[in-house]
């Protein structure tokens, strides 16, 4: 059983997205701690007003300043996932690698298309289909 946030301050990323008409996916990213000091949790720097830097290339630790690169620090994120797969229906949850892969899908909304999307993919365990939670596209 997967445990779920209390709330969104312990989270890097969080999603809840319907798959086709059929599949469900809520899908979420919990923060790492501080692997200097391990008294706080890893997050964007904060601005000299209080603000969240969103944009930033980096994670900084808020109580010794210790800061990762967001690639680095991202590569060793792990994704939990609780879905209904949209092939067979089964209800099921699973964690992966937070990594985003490019998959060609066919965009409904632009006439049938195919385009190359970023993905979290996982399979289904039951099926063995898989099971893609995509960026939100832009238009």
């Amino acid at each position: 059983m997967l445990k779920e946030p209390a709330s969104m301050d312990e989270l890097v990323y969080f999603t809840r997205r319907a798959l086709g008409t059929k599949g469900f996916a809520k899908a979420w990213v919990l923060r790492q701690a501080c692997p200097k000091c391990k008294k706080a949790l890893m997050g964007k720097p904060v601005g000299t007003k209080g603000n969240v830097k969103i944009r930033a290339p980096e994670y900084t630790c808020p109580s010794c300043a210790y800061t990762v690169e967001k690639e680095a620090y991202e590569h060793g994120l792990t994704c939990n996932v609780i879905y209904t797969c949209p092939h067979c229906e089964n209800k099921g949850e699973a964690s992966v690698l937070f990594h985003r892969k490019k998959v060609a899908i066919i965009d409904e909304g632009d006439g049938g298309k195919k385009v190359m999307v970023e993905a979290i993919r996982l399979p289904c365990s039951s099926c063995t289909s898989n099971i893609d939670i995509i960026k939100k596209m832009k238009k």
